[in-house]
């Protein structure tokens, strides 16, 4: 066997083998568990990814929001924790453009609406309502201003079906399924005014 290592490679070998010994008699022997200790540990370990899109822009770029304590089977909401690129998606690549990249101060901001509001005629105050409260008032309000609005035929006696003193503001960062849902809903009301996001 000692005919296969050559001269060098014994001395570094045995070198190696020296210093070692070295640093373990002198009370170094610990340095790899403290370095281990002193190392902060991944940041997202124990994180729970979500895909959502971005909320700024017409442009949709994808993002991964990281949160912690979410309990899907519980139905309980984690706090996110971080927000980066989606590398997978097709818009952005990963990429975000400085609002996206402050997400998570919009997402965290104290001042951000979480829940449906309501400023009752002759109140100066806001008062929260529930979801349930609000898209039946939603509803309400709009079926009365269409059955009070609604033009059925033109001057000439056309059917024109239409509804113009209601109007609907789209999201545009929204899938291609969603926004044609979105108009067949708007335009079978007979809505004229509808546009979104990306035009203003």
């Amino acid at each position: 066997m000692l005919k296969e290592i050559s001269r060098r490679r014994f001395l570094g070998t045995g070198s190696a083998a020296l210093a070692g010994t070295a640093i373990g008699a002198f009370g170094f022997d610990g340095v790899e568990d403290a370095l281990a200790a002193s190392i902060r540990p991944f940041k997202l370990a124990q994180t729970s990814e979500t895909r959502n899109t971005c909320p700024y822009c017409s442009v949709g770029c994808g993002i991964i929001m990281y949160s912690k304590g979410a309990d899907k089977a519980a139905g309980k909401l984690g706090t996110i924790s971080f927000i980066d690129g989606d590398p997978d998606h097709p818009t952005n690549k990963g990429t975000l453009c400085p609002k996206g990249s402050g997400l998570l101060d919009f997402v965290n901001a104290e001042t951000r609406t979480k829940y449906p509001m309501v400023r009752k005629p002759g109140s100066d105050k806001w008062e929260r309502v529930t979801w349930d409260y609000a898209l039946d008032r939603i509803a309400r309000l709009m079926k009365d201003d269409r059955d009070a609005n609604f033009i059925a035929k033109n001057q000439d006696g056309t059917t024109v079906n239409r509804w113009l003193s209601t109007g609907f503001l789209a999201a545009s960062a929204t899938t291609n399924e969603t926004a044609w849902m979105t108009y067949k809903v708007v335009r079978s009301t007979g809505m004229l005014v509808f546009d979104n996001q990306a035009r203003v």
